[in-house]
């Protein structure tokens, strides 16, 4: 009985950790193409940016066309604002049964917002334009720094990122109380995007500040931004809910995220910042910052036309410098700026396409040149040495320092190592180590930071010897039952006391089973349940992936079968695909999941890639390069896609998209016909009106995930 006992024991703990082992490779899935694709988005806006300084277009109907792809939007002065925003002049039909507001707004408004939204009701664009409006009065007078202190209320309770998912919101207020004069909160960013509900998270919090002003206070996130709000469906969601009166709340919007606090500080001791810090983030710096300025970090000012030959290009921390307008070379060391040669006619695409692709590299060898870095080396490089790439002059500087304090502190993460670098996983940002968190803390005389920006399979995470507290509350943020959410509350002992949650009923569910299981043998069958619904769900993003690098991985798997057999062996197949995706994970321990086994351990490849095609094509009749560039682009697609349609109407017409997708086939590496991109169209304008909706076109390539 008692070896019995051991060895069910043994079996049971080796079963735990295999369960344990698939749960963080899962993870590991999730979250590699998470940052990936943060990493997409700043390289897709370093090439709109380039291509406004380098492009010169052989006509002004081009350049019509590429000026109003690159430019997001006009900033309107205050009264335009005002004006393009006036939402006295609309009427509220009779017909209307949600909710209304009157404004000063009272408890009542807010508990009559709580239960229309869990009705699926929805505020009629007046209110919503008028809270807009109030809310944007109300964020002007505050500091860059909010100071909140405990000596006021019994408690202060601090959430992470909600990411559009109201559900979670719900359930924070269900079981922590709604903000009253005792009971204070701080959302710490990224309020939007990703989920479905953003615009109703919105307006609850805004609802919520302004009854009571003293009590709730709100941080930008670096999805508070324009240009990520582009890529990560708010704008989209937006437009799809209010086509009539979307444009005007969007640019509101985008207003009022610009005038969001950047920090809080809880009794001068608790730092809360989205992000992170850096060795050169400085409080005094912030709290002086002109923040609306910044409507994205993703994007920088360029001096006026008048100076071109000074220009300073702010776009993501690289900054260049050429010669002075007297004549004065540059300092020795730097090789001078490569110029592009004249831009041949659109009518020779090929030659075209091939002109871009290589003033293109031209420009980043120059850049690399400049800031002395090669690309097989960016490890190496400190955080410090790549913001400060030139001497700038004085106006230039600060406003380059002001957006490095900024950048910082919305997408910085810790590390567990010394030291601060590049945080080259994300994009943008720093990596900042336990000394800097150190250093920081005793400058400014704080006992720890909270922070965000960081999906935790618990819903929060210590850190830097629990100096850094990661807080994040959009649970199932991946997948249903792939994460809880969390909050933190602190008290005047400013002792951090973490709540958890999962909102989803199906997750929450699952979670039960195991807790109501009474053997072991059911606990881990609980868990198998879970973790095999996360884990499809992973395996599928990634199988997509794949797919998407199809043409990268045949050349990669060739150069290890030098005699053309069509076959490798699985270790090869491990080490060629993390060459092409780069996404850091284990692939010898995902293989099983993703490759057939064979008894003799060697991979047919070409079968293997023709597998995971027939899991991806919907359309036959495209070429197959086409659809795999649209998988590999797809998030860089709708991007551009929202650019070029600036009325926001989800329509762009067909001249409009031809021309991006011969502009950018340099960007992606491919040479597109003429035929191809004709089938494309046809495909996609299903009721032939002349226009494309990108929507229609996800759809056609089965890019748009069924809802559950």
């Amino acid at each position: 009985a008692f070896k019995a006992a051991v060895l069910i024991q043994r079996w049971y703990r080796r079963y735990v950790a295999r369960l344990e082992m698939r749960r963080r490779c899962t993870w590991r899935i999730f979250q590699s193409i998470e940052y990936a694709c943060e990493q997409d988005q700043i390289k897709l806006h370093n090439f709109f940016s380039y291509l406004m300084d380098q492009f010169t277009p052989s006509s002004s109907k081009e350049r019509d066309f590429i000026s109003r792809m690159f430019v997001s939007g006009e900033s309107f002065k205050e009264a335009e604002l005002e004006k393009y925003c006036d939402y006295e002049s609309m009427e509220v039909p009779d017909s209307y049964t949600g909710p209304r507001l009157s404004f000063p707004l009272l408890p009542d408004h807010a508990t009559a917002l709580l239960e229309a939204f869990k009705q699926k009701q929805q505020l009629h664009a007046r209110y919503v334009l008028n809270l807009l409006h109030e809310t944007r009065k109300h964020l002007k007078q505050l500091p860059n720094i909010s100071h909140v202190s405990t000596c006021y209320s019994e408690e202060v309770t601090v959430c992470g990122d909600l990411h559009g998912q109201l559900d979670d919101l719900f359930l924070i207020f269900y079981k922590n109380g709604l903000p009253s004069p005792s009971k204070s909160y701080v959302f710490n960013g990224d309020f939007v995007d990703r989920g479905k509900q953003s615009l109703e998270i919105l307006i609850v919090l805004f609802t919520f500040l302004l009854i009571y002003p003293k009590e709730v206070h709100l941080n930008r996130g670096n999805h508070e931004d324009h240009m990520v709000n582009l890529r990560y469906g708010f704008c989209a969601g937006l437009m799809a809910m209010s086509r009539v009166h979307g444009k005007k709340i969007l640019k509101m919007i985008q207003n009022v995220f610009c005038w969001l606090p950047l920090a809080t500080l809880i009794d001068q001791k608790v730092l809360i910042i989205h992000g992170g810090i850096s060795d050169t983030t400085d409080l005094d710096m912030l709290e002086k910052i002109q923040r609306n300025k910044f409507i994205s970090v993703l994007r920088g000012k360029k001096r006026k036309e008048s100076n071109r030959n000074v220009e300073i290009q702010e776009i993501n921390g690289e900054s260049k410098a050429e010669a002075d307008p007297a004549g004065n070379e540059a300092a020795p060391s730097l090789s001078p700026q490569p110029q592009p040669a004249q831009a041949p006619s659109m009518a020779n695409r090929l030659e075209f396409s091939r002109w871009v692709r290589q003033t293109v590299q031209e420009q980043i060898e120059w850049c690399r040149r400049l800031v002395d870095i090669s690309e097989s080396e960016p490890e190496e490089l400190t955080y410090s040495s790549m913001v400060s790439l030139t001497d700038l002059d004085g106006p230039c500087q600060t406003r380059q320092e002001e957006w490095k304090q900024i950048l910082d502190i919305l997408w910085s993460d810790p590390m567990p190592q010394e030291g601060c670098r590049v945080n080259t996983v994300r994009g943008g940002g720093c990596y900042f180590g336990p000394d800097v968190t150190r250093m920081i803390l005793e400058k400014y005389n704080l006992q720890f930071l909270i922070r965000s920006h960081e999906c935790k399979h618990e819903g929060y995470e210590f850190c830097h010897n629990r100096k850094v507290l990661t807080i994040f509350s959009a649970s199932n943020y991946y997948e249903i039952g792939s994460n809880r959410g969390a909050y933190v509350k602190l008290g005047p002992d400013l002792v951090p006391h973490i709540v958890q949650y999962q909102a989803n009923k199906t997750a929450h569910t699952l979670t039960m089973t195991q807790r109501q299981a009474k053997i072991p043998k059911g606990k881990a069958l609980g868990a198998l349940r879970k973790i095999s619904r996360v884990e499809e769900s992973a395996f599928r993003a990634l199988r997509e992936k794949l797919f998407a690098h199809t043409s990268a991985l045949i050349s990669a798997f060739k150069a290890y079968d030098k005699d053309n057999t069509g076959r490798i062996t699985l270790s090869n197949w491990a080490t060629a695909v993390e060459s092409v995706l780069h996404l850091g994970l284990p692939w010898r321990m995902l293989r099983p999941q993703l490759v057939r086994s064979t008894a003799d351990g060697m991979l047919e490849y070409k079968s293997w890639l023709d597998d995971l095609a027939m899991e991806q094509r919907s359309q036959e009749h495209i070429q197959s390069s086409l659809l795999e560039v649209i998988y590999r682009n797809r998030s860089n697609l709708e991007t551009i896609f929202r650019i070029i349609d600036r009325d926001h109407s989800g329509l762009i017409s067909f001249e409009e998209f031809h021309q991006t997708w011969k502009l950018f086939s340099s960007h992606m590496n491919i040479e597109l016909t003429d035929d191809g991109i004709n089938d494309l169209v046809r495909s996609i304008d299903f009721n032939k009106d002349g226009n494309i909706d990108f929507n229609e076109f996800l759809e056609a390539f089965r890019l748009v995930k069924q809802s559950q």
